[in-house]
């Protein structure tokens, strides 16, 4: 007899201790965290897959475009004598960059889309004018009868060359040049177009003048190669993000599109206007923009995402305090099926938000976990006050989930003050609690 009323108290501090009951659901919370982590999972897998869609579309189309130049390449002799000690001479190859340069262009958007997946291309029309001067003898040491001057290239870098549209002619004073493909050395850019055009030292100043018209995807950037460069775009892409080594002096974003202008000195870079070879490297002054498509829902949901484990928590915490405070009982089965709705609302968000607007999807996803887990809590507990409390609590929950992800600059602050509330609620609610004395669902076990 004692010990069969030893095994009764024991089964009924069991069923009814809250130090137990928060054990068990702090160890489902970490069961929760492998469906979370697959769920997390799944949102970069589909992330993976729509990048490697619209590189496949991209490189169709012709890959984001990076525009340096123009510049001259010059050759020039230099003698050594080899090992036989016989003097012998090979061609080497100095760089030489324009006074001022202007570029001006629009850029026309276009959105493809495959499957579920959409890709922003653009089409670029720019007009690039400016001047050349000879630089002076003092600036090289070479000696000038070794300077190859009738044999100069007029060069280009344009990095993907498939998105060249139309051929490209270059006005130099009052001649017109054709340009052919390939770069004569890869000192200043990887690839690109030139053309044969004989120089003189006493020619002294030079105006060009050609039009690029170039494919290209997602962003634009330019080599500020010039002693003055002036880059002037526009277009009807209301959301760019302009970015790379300098940004825009004077620029306007509006739903209608963009506009913006840069400017940039010799003086700005780490490079001069004269070298030989590869002494250089130019590309960590460039700059440019890329047009954003704002509605990432891979980039929210992964977000969103991180807050599984404290939606999961205050869920928990709802009804848990309502078995402290109604005496009413929750079985771990029951945690941990209302866990999973919770979860559940990830993947719903990230398969609709596919098909629908994310804002849409996030109102459909976060109604049918809502209503889901408020008619199963009138179900088990029967209570209306409860319910209504459980839906209240959810609501305010996704309610506040959506703001933050509005509210990018002020997300770690909107968090912190969510915690500070949810905090002083829960011991505003529990300050007259005896912890000690404390036992889920007592009444109900004593009138079993």
């Amino acid at each position: 007899m004692d010990v069969q009323e030893t095994v009764g108290k024991t089964r009924t501090f069991i069923r009814t201790s809250a130090t137990l009951k928060i054990i068990a659901i702090a160890f489902l919370v970490l069961v929760l965290q492998i469906p979370s982590s697959m769920i997390s999972s799944l949102m970069h897998e589909r992330e993976s897959r729509r990048d490697s869609v619209v590189q496949e579309i991209n490189g169709k189309w012709g890959w984001s475009q990076t525009i340096t130049g123009p510049f001259f390449t010059v050759p020039f002799k230099e003698y050594y004598t080899d090992k036989n000690k016989e003097q012998k001479s090979r061609i080497r190859y100095f760089h030489f960059l324009p006074e001022q340069l202007n570029i001006t262009g629009e850029l026309t958007p276009h959105i493809r889309y495959r499957s579920l997946y959409e890709a922003v291309l653009y089409t670029s029309r720019l007009k690039v004018s400016g001047r050349f001067t000879v630089p002076r003898m003092e600036q090289l040491t070479i000696s000038p009868e070794d300077i190859l001057w009738d044999k100069a290239l007029f060069s280009i870098g344009i990095s993907d060359m498939r998105g060249i549209q139309e051929q490209i002619a270059v006005t130099w004073n009052e001649a017109t040049y054709d340009v052919t493909p390939g770069l004569q050395t890869t000192d200043i850019a990887s690839a690109g177009v030139k053309t044969r055009v004989p120089l003189s030292p006493e020619a002294g100043s030079a105006t060009f003048s050609l039009q690029l018209h170039l494919n290209g995807s997602e962003e634009i950037r330019f080599i500020p190669v010039a002693e003055e460069t002036v880059v002037a775009l526009r277009s009807d892409w209301p959301s760019p993000s302009f970015n790379g080594a300098f940004l825009p002096v004077k620029r306007t974003v509006d739903e209608k599109g963009f506009s913006a202008s840069w400017k940039v000195l010799h003086l700005n870079r780490n490079f001069p206007q004269v070298w030989q070879d590869n002494q250089y490297k130019v590309n960590e002054a460039s700059f440019g923009l890329k047009l954003l498509i704002t509605a990432d829902i891979y980039q929210k949901s992964i977000r969103i995402s991180k807050y599984a484990l404290m939606f999961i928590v205050f869920t928990f915490a709802a009804f848990f305090f309502t078995e402290i405070i109604n005496r009413k009982r929750v079985h771990p089965i029951q945690y941990l099926l209302i866990g999973l709705a919770v979860t559940l609302f990830y993947v719903l968000l990230l398969s609709i938000s596919e098909h629908l607007n994310f804002d849409a999807a996030y109102l459909i996803s976060a109604g049918a976990i809502t209503c889901l887990i408020t008619g199963y809590s009138q179900g088990i507990l029967r209570n209306k006050y409860f319910t209504l409390t459980i839906f209240t609590v959810l609501f305010i929950l996704y309610a506040y989930l959506y703001i933050v992800l509005q509210l990018e600059d002020y997300a770690l602050l909107m968090g912190a003050l969510g915690l500070f509330a949810v905090l002083s609620t829960v011991m505003y609610i529990t300050r007259k609690v005896d912890w000690y004395a404390t036992g889920v669902s007592s009444k109900a076990t004593e009138e079993e």
